[in-house]
């Protein structure tokens, strides 16, 4: 592991210093970025749906920003298969960030999102399969040509080289 990832990253928890208390940030800028989104994914939809969409998060980190980016995904697709009269597909969901993010507070938050998507979104959503891909993106997280959408919303600013995806 390279120093920079040792040092660089945030702080667990749910203490007064920790990211899950200091995080408004980078909700606001989910938010802010949300039309961008939109009419990316709304265009990605109308040309090639897949039957299992596989989706990567960047810089998830773990706090209560963690799964937004990865909510507004799913509405996005599904207000698209709507207007498309189509059923949704299968979700794979990656949730990448450095070894030091609490992957373990996510994973318990999991359950709680899948009922919050079968009430809001019902049977005909989904299903949607969650997992975490630990490390740096600097390397090679995934295979060649493996994900569709790929978000990062507060993690590229901390890049000092170049990344292939």
């Amino acid at each position: 592991m390279e120093v920079v990832e040792q040092i660089l990253h945030m702080n667990g928890g749910v203490g007064q210093t920790s990211y899950a208390t200091n995080s408004s940030l980078q909700r606001e800028v989910i938010s802010n970025t949300r039309p961008t989104l939109d009419e990316s994914i709304t265009i990605y939809c109308n040309k090639v749906l897949p039957k299992c969409l596989r989706i990567a998060d960047l810089g998830c980190s773990s706090g209560p920003n963690t799964l937004t980016a990865v909510s507004n995904i799913f509405d996005i697709i599904e207000a698209s298969c709507q207007s498309l009269n189509i059923n949704s597909p299968t979700f794979q969901v990656f949730l990448n960030d450095l070894l030091g993010n609490d992957f373990n507070v996510i994973f318990r938050s999991l359950s709680s999102f899948y009922e919050k998507l079968k009430k809001e979104k019902g049977d005909k959503f989904g299903p949607c399969f969650i997992t975490a891909m630990p490390g740096s993106f600097y390397g090679r997280l995934f295979p060649n040509n493996s994900m569709h959408v790929v978000h990062s919303s507060s993690s590229l600013h901390w890049l000092s080289k170049v990344c292939l995806f």
